[in-house]
């Protein structure tokens, strides 16, 4: 079965278990660090079985990269059908990043990513359509049981697919990293005037992984290009100082301040933090349109799936309306 540079569900399964396992097992023997890639490749060779290995070949690390770059690009200039289609690819990558240790920064930016890449399958999949079923059995009346109350949130008012992400990130428990940051980073938000339940855009950028990168180039808790991060104050060399929970929080905290004095808004704020402040000033205009739910369709897909989902993060992790965001101070 030719890869074509795409990935295999039960390809994935079948190929990359041989060899991370035989890898692992390997490594653990000898007591040493080792590079389980090329270690699994060379184990998959030598002790697959023939009927395996004349059907599935080893993935390249090229392999890995073509498929970020796909994702990239769809998550761009793609649809939500577009971008629903990776998901099966995506689960499959994202076990195999977890395994490669080069891959493992790569790893929690993906993981991110399939969150918006379950969304837009939510939105373009067609509910199951209603049957009539056979009536019931007449049997005496009871008296139902009533539902315990569901939890309040606050209402996205006009923010398309915040209730999409309300409901799955609500009984979604917080990124293990959570509270090792949390303090310092509202600390740093609130030097730069900045609603310090902004932070948890930390959770929708990188899940709390300081050193998470795309393969676009960004890093970091706040996911900063290497461009934006320069113009925000980060040095790149010697040490790359978007990896520095606290110096990037304050960057980023700064750079929002800046966005929010541009639009007046949070909404388009984190839209131009996400997808560019040009491109958020020139849809404004082209729409002739002053709100980000008036813009949203002629944006970029990851953006918007990205400025609900930040909204509604705030709102489980912080119970906040997130109309309710104050202005800088």
């Amino acid at each position: 079965m030719a890869l074509s540079g795409r990935f295999s569900f039960p390809y994935f399964q079948r190929s990359l278990a041989f060899a991370v396992l035989a890898a692992a097992s390997a490594a653990v023997q000898a007591d040493e660090e080792s590079d389980v890639f090329s270690l699994g490749q060379a184990l998959f060779e030598a002790y697959a079985p023939a009927d395996i290995q004349a059907e599935f070949a080893m993935p390249t690390r090229e392999q890995w990269d073509a498929f970020a770059a796909r994702l990239e690009k769809t998550r761009e200039s793609g649809s939500f059908a577009e971008l629903a289609a990776y998901e099966t690819e995506a689960r499959a990558a994202l076990l195999a990043l977890r395994a490669l240790p080069d891959y493992q920064d790569y790893a929690d930016w993906l993981a991110a990513r399939l969150d918006e890449i379950a969304v837009a399958k939510d939105t373009t999949t067609p509910p199951p359509s209603d049957t009539p079923s056979a009536p019931a059995p007449s049997s005496p009346p009871t008296t139902p049981t009533p539902a315990p109350a569901p939890q309040v949130l606050a209402p996205g008012h006009d923010i398309p697919l915040y209730d999409v992400w309300v409901s799955r990130l609500r009984t979604r428990p917080r990124p293990a990293r959570a509270d090792e940051f949390l303090p310092l980073l509202k600390k740093s938000f609130a030097a730069e005037g900045i609603p310090v339940e902004l932070v948890w855009i930390a959770e929708t950028e990188s899940t709390f992984n300081p050193r998470a990168k795309s393969p676009a180039g960004a890093r970091g808790l706040f996911q900063f290009m290497p461009v934006t991060a320069k113009a925000q104050g980060l040095s790149l060399l010697p040490f790359d100082e978007r990896v520095n929970p606290e110096k990037s929080a304050r960057a980023a905290a700064s750079l929002l301040r800046r966005l929010h004095g541009m639009f007046d808004s949070w909404p388009l704020a984190l839209a131009a933090y996400n997808g560019g402040e040009g491109r958020v000033r020139r849809t404004l205009k082209a729409q002739n349109a002053t709100t980000f739910a008036q813009i949203a369709d002629a944006l970029p897909t990851e953006t918007r799936l990205y400025v609900p989902k930040v909204l509604a993060t705030l709102a489980v992790r912080e119970g906040l309306d997130p109309s309710a965001l104050a202005a800088p101070k």
